[in-house]
């Protein structure tokens, strides 16, 4: 694992971050807990987006549910994401070659985890906060089974900070980058 600094990592523009080093997919699971009004913005702006609980949801629930987004460069909605919701909690982002419903298929095997006691907890893996701790604490088969689709996480950190997280099937990589929210 390559551990930075934030003061020796490189600065990057988050846009470019995510849209220029491959030909993937660029989506955000976005929590629904921590963003106004996601589920009217979705329906009004239309991104390509799906619900990550599986079936018809109360309205309440739904309002709070985790939401996976196509992002597509340029787009009014991915630029209130990137502007809005970088520093503020408001989810994930993840490079994939996998379609939408590839990437559903997926996560939505990680909802619910099972704690020693044989209790059953949600895993809310989509809170920036979570994941950045998770992932390094990993073993190879768990890293295999997380990332399945996924080439790269990217979350905040601290202070505009932010990680980025890769697995080569045999290890974990993390790069830290400072960036500043676009304006």
């Amino acid at each position: 694992m390559t551990a930075l600094t934030p003061t020796e990592a490189p600065v990057a523009a988050l846009p470019e971050l995510l849209f220029g080093k491959e030909e993937a997919a660029v989506y955000a699971v976005l929590d629904g807990a921590s963003i106004p009004k996601l589920v009217a913005t979705l329906h009004e702006q239309k991104p390509e987006f799906c619900c990550l609980y599986p079936g018809e949801l109360k309205p309440d629930m739904a309002a709070v549910a985790p939401y996976l987004v196509r992002l597509e460069k340029g787009k009014e909605f991915t630029e209130q994401v990137l502007k809005d919701g970088w520093g503020a909690h408001w989810g994930v982002f993840v490079v994939s070659g996998g379609d939408l419903r590839a990437l559903r298929d997926h996560f939505r095997e990680f909802h619910k985890v099972e704690l020693p006691d044989q209790r059953s907890v949600i895993f809310r893996y989509y809170d920036p906060r979570v994941l950045r701790i998770f992932l390094p604490v990993c073993n190879e088969l768990e890293l295999t089974q997380f990332f399945g689709p996924v080439k790269r996480f990217v979350v905040e950190a601290e202070a505009d900070n932010g990680i980025q997280f890769s697995f080569t099937g045999q290890a974990l990589k993390s790069e830290a980058f400072r960036t500043k929210k676009p304006a």
